[in-house]
């Protein structure tokens, strides 16, 4: 890896605060730079002598290789991060990235849930032994306080504080925030503590594998994936679906747009937005499906 990318990331890793993902994510994007760079420069190409067409020449290239609109966006985004960092630091004297636009993204409506679909999920979850307490604990939390899967599985016991119905969740950018949790989060999440088991004293995380030890995002995907066809719901749901269900049902209910802001710990205004697209498409199908002459 290059001097400079490397510098990059443990800038990122050390004063920016990076989470593991944003690091594997950003070193993979520039690995991906290094490639395009050896492709068409060959061996000793320097990212830091790059000119103003290499980044554009890197976005086609991008394109040839059958990516979708978002993933290059986000290597591009990584890119000029890289050589905005290497301009304050001195590493460059030009921004070879300025200007460098995006590719236009078609406008994509987050899946959803249904609420009966969800309840179904929920009510479906055999919790007749620690494992099934534990699923319907985390899954009641996911839905009811819509959290992201890693703020889920990053929950600490001593996060809680049941009695309030709050919990302290670590954002993006290890921002932290309050989240209520709602009544059918709280129960469960107190018959689960009664029976969880970590393998070793002092294992702070909240929700454990059956070894003992803190559960993973993977693992909680694959056991949503068991629960909904369980239940027989036949959408295909990720975590995230949860999330997405979860901000769109508290809308369809009143709530105003700056609240589920809050509630899903956007920075800005514009991510959540999004949500007010699905329920004004759900009021049209409802228009179209009821009115006589729609």
């Amino acid at each position: 890896m290059d001097t400079s990318i490397a510098s990059f990331l443990e800038h990122l890793r050390n004063e920016r605060n990076a989470s593991t993902h944003t690091l594997r994510s950003y070193a993979t994007d520039l690995c991906v730079y290094e490639a395009f760079l050896l492709e068409t420069k060959g061996e000793g190409a320097d990212p830091l002598t790059a000119d103003a067409k290499t980044p554009r020449r890197f976005s086609a290239w991008l394109h040839g290789q059958g990516l979708s609109a978002s993933t290059i966006a986000r290597r591009l985004a990584c890119l000029r991060s890289y050589y905005r960092f290497a301009r304050r630091r001195g590493l460059t004297s030009v921004d070879p990235s300025a200007g460098l636009r995006n590719p236009k993204q078609a406008k994509r409506l987050p899946k959803l849930l249904k609420v009966e679909e969800v309840i179904a999920m929920l009510d479906g979850i055999a919790a007749d032994d620690d494992l099934g307490v534990r699923d319907r604990a985390l899954f009641e939390m996911l839905y009811g306080a819509g959290l992201r899967v890693g703020e889920l599985v990053a929950m600490n016991v001593d996060d809680l504080d049941l009695d309030e119905g709050l919990t302290r969740v670590r954002g993006k950018g290890k921002r932290e925030r309050l989240a209520p949790i709602g009544i059918a989060a709280a129960d469960w999440t107190r018959r689960w503590l009664a029976v969880r088991r970590p393998k070793a004293a002092g294992e702070p995380a909240l929700y454990l594998n059956y070894q003992g030890t803190r559960l993973s995002c993977r693992s909680v995907a694959r056991r949503l994936d068991e629960c909904l066809s369980a239940a027989g719901v036949t959408v295909h749901a990720g975590p995230h679906t949860l999330r997405h269900s979860f901000a769109t049902h508290m809308l369809d209910r009143g709530a105003d747009l700056r609240s589920v802001q809050e509630l899903l710990g956007h920075r800005n205004l514009t991510t959540t937005q999004i949500y007010t697209h699905v329920t004004q498409q759900r009021i049209l199908d409802v228009y179209r499906e009821a009115h006589p002459r729609a």
